[in-house]
């Protein structure tokens, strides 16, 4: 089947490495965001990828037709913001039959195949992952029933009006009916969609374990990184001792623990990397500490440098003996 990933935003929390390049593009070790959202599906069950984007249309362009991969990329290009329903409906002409939906940030352990099957199995508009959390507030969240129907979707209730503990999990297996449901322009899937057809029992739910990650933020990021570590996914370069994965020719004299090295970078004598993502041909210079940082590429981190939780720009040169907790740290112009 076809699969739209929504990939819409500019991805703001993300800057300044997004000033760079478009979210769906950077790297979480050797392959991109995107491919790593998209490869919680089987082989075989993918015909066309459909990229709802409004933000580096050119850029992924050019990635994807470079790249051997075993399904075709399509780039929808949003020219103003439509919201997740609205990214969807732009998508329409493009769809036959039914369709998967991925948002663009997850990374989940969903497994496709049995959602499709189940979703066939019941009938109905619509499938949404479903995932357990202890505070449902940020999400929309799921009253679900032993039938397999969602009866009520709420889009970011209050914590006293939540109606379960059960969250929308950024999956969706949609009929093409359900555009006649759908408003022009722009709108919200989950307040102007899934809340009416819930209450028509046309929505179901199908719950999931394993690893939820809404990889926005530089702290989900990284715990991103650590689902693709702990699973060994990766197709170029290698582990090391400790648990970290060194990209190819890179050069590793330092310490690492539990970090993504990139292709071409350097760690130099004494430095220490921990818990972080260091992109291509970044440069950790002797007796750095770089500790739960993004490093981007061709990054130069000084000798001494101490970076706590900070996300250095593509091509920034850290002075030595700098040392800085939190925030960002830019390139000079």
């Amino acid at each position: 089947m076809q699969v739209v990933v929504l990939a819409g935003g500019f991805g703001t929390r993300l800057r300044p490495w997004t000033n760079h390049v478009a979210k769906p593009l950077l790297p979480l070790l050797d392959r991109t965001l995107l491919e790593r959202v998209v490869e919680s599906l089987p082989d075989g069950l993918v015909d066309e990828v459909l990229v709802a984007a409004g933000y580096g249309i050119e850029q992924m362009r050019e990635h994807f037709a470079e790249m051997d991969i075993s399904y075709p990329v399509r780039i929808i290009e949003e020219f103003e913001p439509l919201g997740t329903g609205g990214a969807i409906g732009n998508c329409r002409d493009h769809l036959t039959g039914t369709f998967a939906v991925m948002n663009g940030d997850l990374l989940s352990s969903v497994n496709v195949a049995e959602m499709l099957d189940f979703h066939r199995s019941q009938g109905g508009l619509a499938t949404i992952s479903l995932w357990e959390v202890e505070d449902p507030t940020r999400f929309g969240v799921c009253d679900i029933r032993d039938d397999g129907r969602i009866h009520r979707f709420q889009e970011k209730p209050s914590l006293e009006e939540a109606c379960s503990n059960m969250i929308n999990a950024g999956c969706y297996i949609l009929e093409p009916e359900i555009f006649e449901r759908m408003p022009a322009g722009a709108h919200s899937m989950e307040r102007d969609v899934f809340t009416p057809i819930a209450s028509e029992g046309l929505l179901n739910g199908f719950a999931f374990e394993g690893h939820f990650v809404d990889a926005g933020t530089p702290e989900s990021w990284l715990e991103a990184m650590q689902v693709c570590l702990a699973g060994r996914r990766w197709s170029s370069g290698e582990p090391d001792a400790s648990g970290s994965w060194i990209g190819a020719h890179s050069i590793v004299e330092g310490e690492t623990e539990a970090s993504a090295i990139g292709e071409e970078a350097e760690v130099r004598q004494g430095a220490r990397v921990s818990t972080s993502s260091v992109l291509r041909g970044a440069r950790i210079g002797s007796g750095a500490i770089v500790e739960n940082c993004l490093i981007g590429e061709s990054a130069n981190i000084g000798e001494g440098a101490h970076l706590t939780d900070v996300v250095v720009d593509y091509r920034a040169t850290v002075p030595a003996g700098h040392v800085q907790t939190g925030g960002t740290f830019e390139a000079s112009e």
